[in-house]
């Protein structure tokens, strides 16, 4: 197992905010690298999709070739993915509202969009999430989707409203809000340790 300090962890830098998430990268002492290309893949432990506009973002990545690069990365050496709120949608393989919106559809969810309605279009609470001790998570959450629907192997890790919003299959964990925008580091914490740490050398 390696330490966080010896982690390369790629940042999705296409669109979205990519920069908070570096900055919490490093305050845990990992190295972010932007990720713009497919070759930018092969130097990192694993990676992010960050929040932004998710349809942007897929149509970017399938002009880029990266969206077939990383579910190539993922499926044959195990590349861990963590997606928050654009990245969620990304990452599922369904979406209710668009079901042809370009994406990675790795993740066994079905998502749905702006799932909390336009008066809570931006929201700051806090969530119960046992695995991350007994302090309730801090969660922002800007016209965020959630979880409708989660396959067997998903693990839902917290929910907010009776709604998923924090899932985890393997070596994929995606939330439905901005942890990146508090200074809550925990999930991040959870990603490094669990997700990208403790997976086996390839």
């Amino acid at each position: 197992m390696v330490t966080p300090s010896e982690l390369r962890i790629g940042v999705l830098a296409v669109q979205g905010d990519v920069g908070p998430h570096c900055e919490v990268l490093a305050r845990l002492g990992a190295i972010p690298l932007p990720v713009k290309s497919p070759a930018d893949l092969d130097r990192i432990d694993g990676l992010i999709l960050p929040g932004g506009e998710s349809t942007t973002i897929g149509l970017l990545l399938k002009k880029s070739g990266l969206d077939a690069a990383i579910q190539d990365h993922h499926r044959r050496r195990g590349l861990p993915l963590f997606g928050t709120c654009a990245g969620l949608i990304l990452l599922a393989k369904r979406i209710e509202e668009t079901p042809d919106q370009p994406r990675l559809g790795l993740l066994d969810v079905t998502v749905r969009r702006n799932a909390f309605g336009r008066q809570i279009e931006s929201c700051e609470t806090v969530i119960d999430a046992p695995l991350f001790g007994a302090s309730p998570l801090r969660a922002l959450f800007i016209r965020a989707p959630f979880v409708a629907e989660a396959g067997p192997l998903v693990e839902i890790l917290a929910r907010w409203r009776d709604r998923a919003v924090l899932v985890r299959e393997g070596a994929i964990l995606a939330s439905a809000f901005h942890p990146e925008l508090t200074d809550d580091d925990r999930v991040h914490r959870y990603f490094l340790r669990r997700l990208v740490a403790a997976r086996p050398a390839a």
